[in-house]
């Protein structure tokens, strides 16, 4: 299913044509209405007219996040306040919050593109959507919210939180689709089975999850504890939030919607680029956003291109899902390491994936890291022999995979810091 064939199924060269287009209208709009813009392309040397062709994108200056904090509140806007109809922010929970506006275009746009992603995952106007995001300046759960309504379909904003009330919604108003992190999901599952709630009394066919790394045997489990299609979409509120790119039924990677945004990928050292289906730092420059364009904005997720063609028909790229941060990244006696290597290790091994936290500290001069495991109940009450094997296996596991050796500890999930919405995966309690 597509929602906008002609967009989604466009001919590559009719496509770069647009692109340019696109990228040229928008460099004027920035060189023209954004002082700070200006000024790097001036300090560069370089102007909108110089770019002539999609590979020129290479000699304009990144944008990273501490541009935006930087230019707080409203420094980045290449409209003025009168033509913004919405504005959304950050949480600022690690520095001053970034802002971000809309305006009555970037709006219809974000919708449109919104319902792609929807379309592509299986829903219909036939369906009924609880967005279990919080609302508030977040732009997940207003984004996937206002694409929803615009297929048609029936719209409840759940919010986060409250797990009982969710599952009681569920049963009541028949949802049919989920909306939400893959954490809570699997927050969701755990519920229904501690309280003896039968699948069967759900009506849910498909669940819609992003704004965390999640594994493919995270999906697996989150597809069988709620009986649906789970698929993965992506996006983040400094280019528009949700709508950059999210998989279709074929589940086999994240369509981009490449006609609104120009995607490469990066080595985050040297910030050359990659070749195509290595892994790298995706970069990502808005094509139609007026209130708030972004230039080569440096996510610091890490992604793969991937190659061939989609059973499905669309021809745009497809990105991977997103397999780390470049910021999420601890290093641990001079390795790097990336939460989801220990949650591949969890996985293999099983009894833990996908609760775990990793607790970095430092005792004197030497790293120490912890990953705590969460564990069912009843492994509590077993041979301690039983809980030993486990330790053992995960520690030698965990060593093989990242050349580390770590502590592991077996704790109830419930006591790990999980909120109902994303999970703090790494505690780094160091003084760096």
């Amino acid at each position: 299913m597509y929602w906008e064939p002609d967009k989604e199924c466009m001919d590559g060269e009719e496509l770069e044509q647009l692109q340019l287009e696109r990228l040229q209208a928008t460099l004027n709009r920035v060189y023209a209405h954004v002082p700070f813009y200006r000024k790097k392309f001036d300090e560069m040397g370089i102007s909108p007219e110089d770019i002539s062709s999609l590979s020129d994108i290479a000699r304009l200056p990144f944008t990273a996040k501490a541009d935006l904090r930087d230019n707080y509140p409203y420094g980045l806007f290449a409209m003025p306040m009168r033509e913004v109809v919405r504005v959304h922010a950050s949480s600022g929970s690690t520095g001053m919050a970034t802002v971000v506006g809309y305006t009555r275009n970037d709006m219809r746009h974000w919708s449109n593109l919104v319902a792609r992603v929807i379309t592509a995952a299986g829903v219909t106007k036939d369906d009924v959507i609880q967005i279990a995001f919080g609302y508030g300046l977040f732009t997940g759960a207003f984004g996937l919210h206002q694409g929803a309504e615009r297929i048609g379909a029936s719209v409840i904003p759940a919010s986060s939180g409250n797990t009982l009330r969710q599952i009681q919604i569920m049963k009541d108003f028949k949802t049919t689709a989920l909306v939400g992190t893959p954490s809570y999901a699997m927050l969701i599952g755990e519920t229904l089975r501690e309280k003896g709630i039968p699948v069967s009394a759900l009506s849910l066919k498909f669940g819609l999850f992003g704004s965390e790394p999640w594994s493919e045997a995270m999906r697996k489990e989150i597809e069988s504890r709620l009986g649906i299609i789970a698929t993965d979409n992506y996006g983040l509120s400094e280019v528009m939030g949700p709508g950059i790119s999210g998989e279709c039924l074929e589940r086999n990677g994240l369509h981009f919607n490449e006609d609104h945004f120009l995607v490469e990928v990066i080595d985050p050292e040297t910030l050359a680029p990659v070749a195509e289906g290595e892994e790298g730092e995706l970069v990502i420059t808005s094509l139609t956003k007026e209130a708030f364009p972004m230039i080569r904005y440096r996510t610091r997720d890490r992604i793969r291109i991937l190659k061939g063609d989609c059973p499905c028909g669309r021809t745009g790229r497809r990105m991977s899902r997103v397999l780390g941060r470049t910021d999420d990244m601890v290093i641990i006696r001079g390795v790097n390491v990336y939460p989801i290597q220990i949650e591949n290790v969890l996985t293999e091994i099983g009894g833990g994936q996908p609760h775990y936290q990793i607790v970095v500290d430092r005792n004197g001069a030497m790293d120490e890291a912890t990953v705590l495991v969460g564990a069912e109940e009843s492994i509590f009450f077993d041979q301690m022999k039983r809980q030993k094997d486990m330790v053992d296996r995960i520690k030698a596991r965990i060593v093989q995979e990242i050349g580390v050796s770590v502590d592991v500890k077996l704790v109830e999930k419930k006591t790990l810091c999980r909120s109902d919405g994303k999970t703090q995966s790494v505690i780094d309690n160091r003084k760096l």
